[in-house]
């Protein structure tokens, strides 16, 4: 059974590492398609450890999304040198923050942000819980679109732009690798370093999973008075779900803020927290492989849906617009799959079932 494991694991890791070079040949339109789905693989692994470990609903996740873009904006941009001229005096040159500085401070910086939402939440559940987190996060965004008066910090609903690309070890990942004849186009390395990423977020998930700190957010998730009865400080491992589940935010964030090159508070609107819940229900909630799976096909799917919705426009003669025609399908799409799979896609085995397996 091992060995099957490991020919499956590696057979998977051989067809990521060759998918860019596929993709590239088809057009750099396709490898950003995947790059763009890794990072929300990432959130969707975040948002799992709050809403699948710990059953705690959080609308508002998409906040710790925008404050790792916006840290990654204010620190690879010209945009501070330009706006405080004591911080040119400090800096003339700009910050130039390498990528093992940017990914713990991202990730720190979100913790900060999700331990502030989840203390004042301490004792809401539900739908209560609910609504707080989405007030939170729309806060997050109408702050980041007003904070450029009286004193210009993230240049309102303009945006932040000229954002520089990652470098480290001497290789710029907004510049193509030439190996021979061969170009590997900047979308690819970014593809790369996503996928580290994923890879790693993935193993971390994995093993708080099993950790007695992951049993007691799943007792929490099951009956929170039980594991207060027995012993377990609800309140704490509350904080420390909400702290973990937005460094995964936090990173992605800053890597949206490198890749894209420019952010603004239209990119963190209430649709993309809710299209990160969307991609963990429709997965399978607090199963590692549906989470991924969910999130791979809710980001991948409106980009090919744009080659349906185009002939399904010309079949109506242009009445309906392909943008409206895209989100019906993917609505669509959804209801299908929750009819006939309520679990989710690839749900978590039942406890009951897993054990006598077990035996």
């Amino acid at each position: 059974m091992n060995q099957k494991k490991l020919l499956t694991y590696l057979l998977g890791g051989v067809a990521l590492v060759i998918l860019p070079f596929i993709l590239q040949s088809f057009g750099h339109a396709w490898v950003r398609i995947a790059d763009v789905a890794l990072l929300y693989v990432m959130l969707a692994l975040g948002l799992n450890i709050v809403v699948g470990y710990a059953g705690l609903l959080d609308l508002g996740y998409v906040a710790f999304y925008a404050v790792g873009a916006y840290m990654f904006a204010l620190m690879a941009s010209p945009h501070l040198t330009e706006t405080f001229a004591s911080f040119a005096a400090m800096f003339p040159h700009g910050l130039h923050t390498p990528l093992w500085i940017v990914i713990p401070l991202g990730a720190g910086l979100a913790a900060l942000f999700g331990v502030l939402l989840g203390a004042p939440t301490l004792k809401l559940r539900g739908d209560y819980l609910a609504i707080v987190t989405l007030g939170f996060g729309e806060i997050i965004r109408i702050f980041l679109n007003n904070l450029d008066h009286p004193v210009n910090v993230t240049n309102g609903p303009k945006g932040i732009n000229q954002i520089e690309s990652i470098k480290f070890f001497g290789l710029d990942l907004g510049d193509p690798l030439m190996i021979g004849n061969y170009e590997v186009a900047s979308v690819t390395l970014y593809y790369f370093l996503f996928l580290v990423l994923v890879i790693f977020s993935v193993l971390v998930c994995y093993r708080l999973e099993l950790s007695r700190i992951g049993r007691a957010w799943m007792a929490i998730r099951e009956d929170e008075i039980a594991a207060k009865a027995m012993g377990i400080n609800t309140r704490n491992m509350k904080l420390l779900a909400f702290g973990m589940g937005a460094t995964f935010g936090g990173v992605s964030g800053s890597m949206f803020g490198a890749f894209q090159g420019f952010v603004s508070p239209e990119s963190f609107s209430l649709m993309e927290s809710v299209m990160i819940v969307a991609m963990v229900v429709l997965g399978g909630i607090g199963h590692l492989p549906g989470v991924i799976l969910g999130a791979v096909l809710l980001s991948a799917l409106p980009e090919v849906l744009r080659y349906v919705a185009g002939p399904l426009q010309a079949m109506t003669g242009g009445r309906l617009d392909s943008a409206i025609l895209r989100q019906l399908l993917i609505a669509l799409a959804m209801i299908v799959i929750m009819l006939m799979r309520p679990r989710g896609l690839w749900p978590a085995p039942e406890h009951g079932k897993s054990l006598q397996q077990g035996n």
